[in-house]
C-alpha cells in the first residue's frame, strides 16, 4: 500500500509540477490582459448582476444568476478552505497564502472566460435541459477534430467527482462530526467507526434527496446553504482576528516576505524553498476555487440569461469569495495563532488555531463549518460528474452513475483516504489541461464579445 501511495504522490508531483503551475498562472495573466483587467472594471457590474438587477424571467435558462453562483460556490467552498489552506501553510510556509491570492486574482479572469464560453456554446438536449461546459465549447468552439480532447475532459470530470467531490468530502464530514462528538462526550474507541458509517449513510440519504431533483433543486439548496455557512465561518474568523488585531500587520509582513524568500525551519515546520511555497500556494488555490479546472462552467451554463458575458461576470466572483475572502480568513486565524510551526497539518491545524482563541467553541466552529462546506461540495460535484458521464455515454448512463455516486459516500466516510486524495489531485490536474488549452485558443472570441457587451451596456 505504501508503494502505491508513493507512486501516486510521485505522479501528483509531476502533474502539479512547474509546467502546469506556469500554464495556470500564465493563462490567467493572458486572459486578464485580453479582457482589459475585467476583474477590476467589471467588479461593480457583477455585483449588480448577482443582486438580480438585470434578471429577465423570460430569458432562456433554468436558474438565476445568484443560484448559478451559489451552486458553483457550494462546490468550491469545501475542505480546501479549511484543510487545504492549512496544508498549504504547513507545507509551504506563510508565503503560500500570497500565491493563493495571485491564483485567485488571475483565476477571476479564467473563470470569467470559461463561463462566458459555456453560455455561448451551451446546447439544449432532447429533454429540453440546457448543457454546457468545457466539453461543449471545445467541440463546438474549436471544431469536431478537437472532440477527443473534450472526451478526455468529460472522462476526467466523471472520475474526479468520485474522489474530490464525493469520498474525500464525505470523509471530511465524518471526521469533523466524529471529532466533535468525542470532544463533547469523550473517547468513543471502536464505536467511532460505527459513528462514521452512520454519518456516511445520513449524508448519502440527504444527498440523494437533493440530487434526484436535478440542477434546479441543487441550485435551490445551494442558494440557501452557501450564504448561511459562509457567514457562520467568516463571523467566527472575524471575531478571532478582532481579538488579535495587533497581530494583523505582522502577519501581512510574514506572508509577503516568505512569498519570495525561503521559509526557515521553526518548531515542527520543516522549512520550504520558494518554488515549494509557490507550488503549494497555487495548487491549494486551484483546489479551493477550481479556476482553470472547468467545473464551474457546467453550473453556470444553466443560468437564465441571453448574454454570455453577463454570466461570465457573475462567475468571476467565485474565486474572489472563495479564496480572497474565505481562505484568507482561515489563513489569518492560523498565522495569528502562531501554530503553523507546530507540526500539525490539515483540518486539525485549523481547528487548533480556532480553539486557541475561542476555547470550547473553536473546535465546534471548524467542525460544523467543515461538515457544511463538505456536504455542499458533494451535492454540486455530483452535477459535474453527471454532466461528464452524460457527455460520454448519454442520459441512459446518468441513473447508474447517480447510484454509484451515492453508494460511495458511506464508504468514503468510513475509510482512510490518502490514496483517494492523491487520485483527486491527479485528475484535477488532468481536467485543467484541456480546459486551459481551449481557453487560450478561444480567448479572442471572448475578448470581442466582452468589448461588444460593454459598448452596448455602457457605451464604451
Amino acid at each position: 500500500m505504501e508503494s502505491v501511495q508513493a507512486l501516486i504522490d510521485q505522479i501528483s508531483g509531476i502533474v502539479w509540477g512547474p509546467p502546469l503551475i506556469f500554464l495556470l498562472v500564465g493563462t490567467g495573466i493572458l486572459l486578464t490582459i485580453r479582457n482589459r483587467l475585467i476583474q477590476i472594471r467589471g467588479f461593480r457590474h457583477s455585483t449588480d448582476l448577482i443582486r438580480g438587477v438585470y434578471d429577465k424571467p423570460e430569458d432562456e435558462g433554468h436558474i438565476s444568476h445568484f443560484e448559478a453562483l451559489s451552486t458553483a460556490l457550494s462546490a468550491t467552498i469545501g475542505t480546501g478552505n479549511i484543510a487545504g489552506v492549512a496544508t498549504a501553510i504547513a507545507s509551504g510556509g506563510p508565503g503560500a497564502v500570497f500565491w493563493m491570492w495571485v491564483t485567485a486574482a488571475f483565476g477571476m479572469a479564467v473563470k470569467f472566460t470559461s463561463c462566458t464560453l459555456s453560455l455561448k456554446y451551451r446546447v439544449k438536449g432532447e429533454d429540453a435541459n440546457l448543457r454546457g461546459g468545457p466539453m461543449y465549447f471545445i467541440e463546438q468552439g474549436m471544431g469536431k477534430k478537437w472532440k477527443p480532447m473534450a472526451i478526455f475532459f468529460a472522462f476526467a470530470t466523471s472520475i474526479s467527482a468520485f474522489g474530490i467531490g464525493n469520498m474525500v468530502q464525505a470523509n471530511s464530514v465524518a471526521d469533523a462530526l466524529g471529532n466533535l462528538t468525542e470532544t463533547l462526550v469523550g473517547e468513543l474507541g471502536g464505536k467511532i467507526v460505527v459513528l462514521k458509517v452512520v454519518i456516511g449513510l445520513i449524508i448519502a440519504l440527504l444527498t440523494g434527496l437533493v440530487i434526484i431533483g436535478g440542477i434546479k433543486r441543487i441550485a435551490r439548496v445551494a442558494s440557501r446553504l452557501v450564504p448561511f455557512m459562509t457567514i457562520l465561518y467568516i463571523g467566527g474568523s472575524l471575531l478571532i482576528l478582532t481579538m488579535n488585531i495587533d497581530r494583523i500587520i505582522p502577519v501581512f509582513k510574514l506572508i509577503f516576505v516568505h512569498a519570495f524568500t525561503p521559509t526557515a525551519a521553526a518548531g515542527g515546520f520543516a522549512g520550504a524553498v520558494v518554488m515549494k511555497t509557490i507550488r503549494w500556494g497555487v495548487a491549494r488555490g486551484v483546489f479551493s476555487n477550481e479556476s482553470g479546472l472547468g467545473t464551474a462552467p457546467m453550473a453556470h451554463a444553466a443560468a437564465r440569461t441571453e448574454e454570455p458575458v453577463r454570466e461570465g461576470l457573475v462567475a468571476m466572483m467565485g474565486p474572489f469569495v472563495d479564496t480572497i475572502v474565505v481562505c484568507s480568513m482561515t489563513a489569518f486565524v492560523i498565522l495569528v495563532s502562531g501554530l503553523w510551526t507546530s507540526g500539525v497539518n490539515g483540518a486539525p491545524l485549523t481547528s487548533n488555531a480556532f480553539e486557541a482563541s475561542l476555547p470550547g467553541i473553536g473546535h465546534i466552529i471548524v467542525s460544523v463549518g467543515l461538515a457544511l462546506f463538505a456536504y455542499s461540495t458533494i451535492i454540486s460535484w455530483y452535477y459535474y460528474g453527471e454532466k461528464g458521464i452524460e457527455y460520454l455515454l448519454g442520459r441512459k448512463a446518468v441513473t447508474p452513475y447517480k447510484w454509484v455516486y451515492i453508494a460511495l459516500i458511506p464508504i468514503g466516510a468510513a475509510t482512510t483516504l490518502k490514496v483517494v486524495w492523491g487520485f483527486a489531485d491527479i485528475f484535477n490536474g488532468l481536467m485543467a489541461l484541456p480546459n486551459l488549452i481551449a481557453l487560450i485558443a478561444l480567448s479572442g472570441i471572448v475578448a470581442a464579445d466582452t468589448k461588444d457587451y460593454f459598448r452596448r451596456q455602457f457605451g464604451g
